[in-house]
């Protein structure tokens, strides 16, 4: 869940939010923080996270915006975004794309890590301008894109993607496009803390991190996260 790029959303995106009312909203509604496992970045954040969740769908349902996912470091965004600072080379001088990218997270660390080129994606029109905060705050540049990528190839020779097999219908679009691309040569990485739906069988463990999350959103304090690579 790095970010709401789940197709049940796309029906309800159909009101224009501005740029500018979502901007003031985030900094109103965050604080600049540091996530515990990849403390190298710094990212608006929400501080009581049950109390902005509650309050931004009650405020948003009325113009059908979905809930406020990129206020959150979600564990998988975590353990790949650390995964990513601590082997650099893996996208180093390459063009990148982050999958789902909610607050921007894994695509600054690859942006940090010395990517020549980051697309940051996500439907959710929140997500443009929190991704282009926490671009600013951690002095990088990313590409946001809104609009959705599945199935869509421009020869990125990396594709990231944290949280995003919470959901079965979204899980059996995303697996034949992850292999579609992983087969043409591109490195695909996904992190994922247990999620229901994620496709074990056709993934290879990288890594694995011991990640804290936020309890009011999560079945625990700690998440095991996985780093998976497409087998």
């Amino acid at each position: 869940m790095a970010g709401s790029l789940s197709h049940g959303w796309r029906e309800e995106l159909s009101v224009t939010l501005s740029p500018s009312a979502a901007r003031a909203f985030i900094l109103a509604n965050t604080t600049v923080m540091r996530p515990p496992h990849v403390p190298e970045i710094v990212l608006h954040l929400a501080t009581e996270a049950h109390d902005l969740w509650l309050r931004t769908e009650e405020e948003l349902e009325a113009i059908g915006l979905p809930p406020p996912f990129w206020a959150f470091a979600w564990a998988g965004g975590q353990g790949l975004g650390r995964f990513v600072l601590d082997h650099p080379e893996l996208v180093r001088g390459k063009s990148v794309l982050d999958f789902a990218s909610g607050s921007g997270l894994v695509g600054i660390t690859a942006a940090k890590a010395g990517a020549a080129w980051v697309d940051a994606a996500d439907i959710d029109p929140f997500c443009a301008q929190a991704m282009s905060l926490n671009a600013e705050a951690n002095k990088v540049q990313l590409a946001s894109r809104t609009q959705d990528l599945i199935g869509v190839d421009e020869g990125w020779q990396v594709v990231l993607a944290g949280d995003v097999f919470y959901d079965r219908n979204f899980a059996e679009q995303l697996l034949p496009w992850f292999q579609n691309l992983a087969m043409r040569g591109a490195t695909v990485l996904v992190g994922d803390p247990g999620r229901s739906y994620l496709p074990r069988q056709h993934l290879v463990e990288q890594a694995v991190y011991e990640v804290a999350v936020t309890r009011a959103l999560e079945d625990a304090e700690v998440k095991r996260t996985t780093v998976w690579s497409l087998g």
